[in-house]
């Protein structure tokens, strides 16, 4: 992660202050100190979200830089139109972590361990075999999951944002995200053991965002 915070660091203070349509019209300018800032801003995200769809770090690092230099050489043919930098950002990610997968021939996998067994560990130890076989079921029941729902749970439990945050990155209204976000829990319900099913929230005990 130090590797890629070396390679673009703002040494402009004062461009912080500025929007991010501030910096992009700036950066189209040719300021590369004004794309240093939006680097800034948003590598922990882009690098986070990376990660969860890899599952390594050597390989988030990889393509999180060639998400920001990509993002830098086509940063002319961006217009906003609707669309944050932040969702344009994601969808390059997105495309990038999916020829990722394609040139690699592997299976979408969202390592999403340390999430899911924060909100699972108990601390009886004669729960440990119990609790195993549970974190297999449900990573079983994530990895068989359509991409672009694995896509909305890291989005939605990783990276924490909003429904209509979510939407404006996969191209889908807050209320088509709704829906995908149900339909998805609901799916994970049926596809896990009975008594894992009482660890995922039921559809009317979702929170709205």
């Amino acid at each position: 992660m130090m590797n890629l915070r070396k390679r673009l660091l703002p040494s402009h203070k004062g461009l912080k202050r500025l929007s991010d349509s501030e910096l992009v019209v700036l950066a189209r300018g040719g300021d590369k100190e004004a794309f240093g800032v939006l680097y800034e801003r948003y590598l922990n995200k882009i690098y986070n979200y990376v990660y969860y769809r890899t599952g390594n770090h050597h390989d988030a690092e990889d393509v999180t830089a060639r998400v920001f230099f990509r993002a830098m050489s086509h940063i002319e043919q961006y217009t906003e139109r609707g669309v944050p930098f932040q969702a344009w950002l994601y969808r390059i990610a997105h495309n990038l972590v999916a020829n990722w997968h394609r040139d690699r021939g592997r299976r979408k996998v969202i390592p999403l361990d340390e999430y899911i067994a924060a909100s699972l560990r108990t601390d009886a130890p004669d729960k440990k075999a119990e609790e195993d076989e549970e974190l297999d079921a449900l990573r079983a029941a994530m990895r068989a999951l359509p991409e672009e729902r694995q896509q909305l749970l890291v989005l939605k439990f990783v990276e924490r944002l909003s429904n209509a945050e979510i939407g404006e990155i996969m191209d889908r209204t807050e209320g088509a995200v709704k829906s995908l976000y149900h339909r998805t829990l609901l799916a994970l319900r049926e596809a896990m053991e009975p008594n894992m099913r009482d660890e995922l929230p039921a559809s009317s005990e979702i929170k709205e965002s």
